[in-house]
């Protein structure tokens, strides 16, 4: 069977697949992102696409080209709205690249792609309802409904991180106040830890950790949760609590059997879901009656962008011809 390629462009780097119709990824490029410049994007894109084109595992050749990206894109998966890392307004962006490299293009939203490639090969199997948090420096989101990846009328929706959670909380980046993204995000994790770093105690280690480095990062805080240090991880249960507490609120609206979390922060694993299914038992509207779903971690890690992407174009085109 032919396959398709999946490219995932990130914040620092593009990185691109050719991926099998089992989502196994059989060859892989890497460079990074140009830094502010849209149309050295676009040229990077169309390079590493005729790369892995020319690959031995291209020999049965290749059905579609998916890419994946931040932003919000149109319900036909073309045209970008808008980028936050790149220059792009109303890009005709699939247009542009099958005009340079031929063939089927789609285009979709990155925490989209992920989440698919979660759905179809990784936690999210044998479920037809699931939803996906990404937790990295942001919050990233995806649904799948029926199994059905979930875009909205205009293609914008799932843009979970932006639930409101705290009215008249932490200013955010999308304008608005009390996101989720400024409660369950690595962020808010490191100010969580910092506020606790703050206030002594069990702080002490998380305190000695930013004296010596001059800031916490993730790496830091991430290795004090390792070693089971308390500030540590009273830092991530607060996030978890948050997590949960959406997650409630979620469910309230979508009823799906599984939560998958993915991104940095999701390493911790259990020590993550431990507080994130607390939290959502204790805002569960109608708990003892509402039937619960799994919280699992996600399991493509890296990979979930490119063979997500891959798989998207691949739908397309049956569903399209």
């Amino acid at each position: 069977m032919a396959h398709a390629i999946g490219i995932d462009i990130g914040g620092t780097k593009i990185a691109g697949a050719i991926v099998d119709e089992l989502g196994t990824i059989l060859a892989q490029d890497r460079v990074p992102t140009p830094a502010g410049d849209a149309r050295a994007v676009e040229d990077e894109v169309v390079a590493m696409i005729g790369r892995l084109r020319a690959d031995e595992h291209a020999a049965g050749g290749i059905e579609a080209v998916g890419v994946a990206a931040a932003g919000f894109i149109d319900a036909a998966q073309s045209t970008v709205y808008y980028a936050p890392n790149i220059d792009w307004r109303n890009e005709p962006f699939r247009e542009k690249l099958e005009a340079r490299v031929g063939g089927t293009v789609v285009v979709d939203n990155d925490a989209n792609a992920a989440g698919w490639a979660e759905f179809r090969f990784g936690a999210g199997r044998l479920v037809s309802d699931m939803v996906m948090l990404t937790i990295g420096t942001g919050v990233g989101g995806a649904i799948v409904a029926g199994d059905r990846l979930f875009r909205g009328g205009f293609g914008a929706g799932a843009e979970l991180g932006h639930l409101r959670l705290v009215p008249g909380g932490i200013a955010c980046g999308c304008g608005q106040h009390g996101c989720l993204e400024q409660y369950g995000s690595g962020r808010a994790l490191l100010r969580m830890a910092g506020e606790i770093a703050d206030a002594g105690g069990i702080g002490q280690a998380l305190a000695r950790s930013r004296a010596e480095h001059g800031t916490l990062d993730g790496a830091l805080v991430g290795s004090l949760i390792e070693a089971g240090d308390p500030g540590a991880l009273a830092a991530l249960r607060q996030l978890g609590q948050w997590l949960g507490q959406a997650a409630a609120s979620l469910s309230a609206v979508l009823d799906p059997q599984r939560f998958v979390f993915g991104g940095g922060v999701a390493v911790a694993g259990e020590l993550l879901l431990q507080p994130i299914r607390e939290a959502y038992l204790e805002h569960l509207p109608a708990r003892g009656y509402h039937p619960e779903p799994d919280f699992v971690i996600a399991e493509l890690v890296n990979d979930a962008g490119v063979v997500g992407a891959a798989d998207l174009a691949r739908v397309w085109v049956e569903q399209h011809g």
